[in-house]
């Protein structure tokens, strides 16, 4: 009877994980977000379908590009000085947590006019909502956190607010995740 409720539990887990967690989306697939190569971003990501939930990776070498997300004339016109949220890292994972378009380029001065940009139309996701949670200090932030853009909404801005890093909503799911083997231990 024990083993039977730990199985259960370790079901229940396995379902909550991947109802919280949404897809991956490495940027540029294998070829990564470089300005090298004949990528075509727009290209890239017309062949995807992004949900609300879902994240993007960026992996890139620090030393040479970046990843601002930026508002939508400064992405048309490749505009990095003002960027709603700047990235750094090299590995930078940003989740979509509302439906709209997010626009992403690189900051590198010539980068963008030769394509290293991107624009992802997030969909609703399907998936049943999940109790939001606050989010903590665990993983990597922008540089320049989206809360900056509270008074100015716009088309890419109001998604603003939803870039949190995936690792928190990982970080948030193992903790339930903990919350539910420790019920499932109790009996």
């Amino acid at each position: 009877m024990a083993c039977t409720k730990r199985t259960l539990a370790f079901l229940l887990m396995l379902a909550f994980v991947g109802v919280s967690l949404g897809a991956v989306h490495k940027v540029g697939d294998s070829t990564d977000w470089t300005s090298l190569g004949n990528i075509d971003y727009l290209k890239w990501a017309s062949t995807k379908n992004f949900h609300v939930g879902d994240s993007l990776l960026f992996q890139y070498n620090p030393q040479f590009h970046n990843v601002m997300q930026v508002t939508h004339d400064d992405f048309q016109s490749c505009n990095g000085t003002s960027a709603i949220a700047s990235y750094t890292s090299g590995s930078d994972s940003v989740t979509l947590k509302r439906p709209g378009h997010f626009y992403f380029l690189c900051g590198v001065p010539g980068h963008c006019q030769a394509g290293q940009k991107v624009d992802v139309l997030v969909k609703s996701s399907s998936k049943a909502p999940i109790a939001s949670l606050s989010p903590s200090t665990l993983g990597s932030s922008p540089a320049n956190p989206p809360s900056e853009m509270l008074g100015a909404p716009g088309p890419a801005q109001s998604s603003a607010l939803s870039l949190i890093s995936s690792k928190n909503s990982l970080a948030w799911s193992l903790v339930a995740v903990g919350g539910v083997f420790g019920f499932a231990f109790y009996f």
